[in-house]
């Protein structure tokens, strides 16, 4: 993440500022920033249109995408198939459970179909994303939110996934202001 905040201080000309102050507080400040902006952004586009835009699984996504920038697990590939693939592995269980027509666990409690579905949702998502080489850990929570019924619609899915796609324009957009040679969609070679 130093390197992001250092791109961007020199393109902005706030070289002082990295000068003057502690990196942990700066980078801290970096963070927050990134952090607010980036879910905001999300959150008023789910505002405005009434879908699940924003949801639980995008903040670690976030945290990926712009502290570890270099790292494959933030890469545009990992990122959007790995939530891709929990999205499916958590839909594909809900179903092999019978569970499509019911309410979220939240709501309706945990029963052992909804262990079973949880459970093959994770292990699948977990298994896909090593075998397909597109490790994302966040991608295990969307698993568990699907899953867990929480968003468990295809049209809901499509809106998570655009999410995940916004998401991962505004790191590409930010990494790249800050010139850091963040991949345009799979990890640079010599870094997994």
């Amino acid at each position: 993440m130093s390197d992001v905040l250092l791109g961007l201080a020199r393109r902005l000309r706030l070289g002082p500022l990295t000068e003057r102050y502690n990196s942990v507080l700066v980078l801290g400040l970096f963070a927050f920033v990134n952090g607010l902006i980036s879910i905001g952004l999300m959150s008023l586009v789910a505002l405005a249109t009434g879908q699940p835009f924003v949801f639980p699984s995008l903040g670690p996504t976030a945290f990926l995408l712009f502290y570890t920038p270099t790292a494959p697990a933030a890469s545009p590939r990992n990122t959007v198939a790995g939530h891709l693939i929990g999205a499916v592995a958590g839909y594909v269980s809900l179903a092999v459970f019978g569970l499509l027509d019911e309410g979220p666990a939240l709501l309706v409690g945990v029963d052992w179909p909804r262990v079973g579905a949880a459970a093959l949702s994770l292990g699948a998502t977990a298994g896909l994303m090593v075998w397909l080489k597109v490790p994302h850990p966040p991608a295990g929570a969307t698993t568990l939110i699907v899953s867990l019924g929480l968003i468990a619609t295809v049209p809901k899915l499509v809106v998570l996934m655009l999410g995940v796609l916004l998401l991962v324009g505004q790191g590409y957009v930010i990494n790249r202001l800050a010139g850091i040679d963040y991949p345009r969609w799979s990890p640079s070679p010599g870094t997994g």
